[in-house]
């Protein structure tokens, strides 16, 4: 898991059957202290996330599946909370 900010929407026309109906957001990785670190990923929303959260995601192919209720398949990195705070060595 990491913690991310959601930096914007993805639009695909065409996506895989596992992704119908589903919104997938761009996320940018973050330290502890906010700051940017590691790639940019495209995640599954599963907690109505929007541009400028703070978000928790899963990049694991077992979690997705559990989170979002499916067999293993083609989603991997998905979103599975909005965060309100990070308290740092608490």
């Amino acid at each position: 898991m990491f913690l991310a900010t959601v930096i914007g929407d993805v639009v695909a026309t065409i996506k895989h059957a596992q992704l119908e109906n589903r919104k997938l957001l761009l996320v940018q990785p973050l330290d502890l202290e906010g700051r940017p670190t590691g790639r940019l990923a495209i995640a599954v929303d599963a907690a109505q996330a929007g541009p400028g959260d703070r978000v928790l995601v899963a990049d694991e192919g077992n979690s997705a599946a559990q989170v979002l209720g499916r067999p293993r398949g083609a989603v991997r990195t998905v979103i599975v909370g909005v965060v309100d705070e990070v308290t740092p060595g608490a």
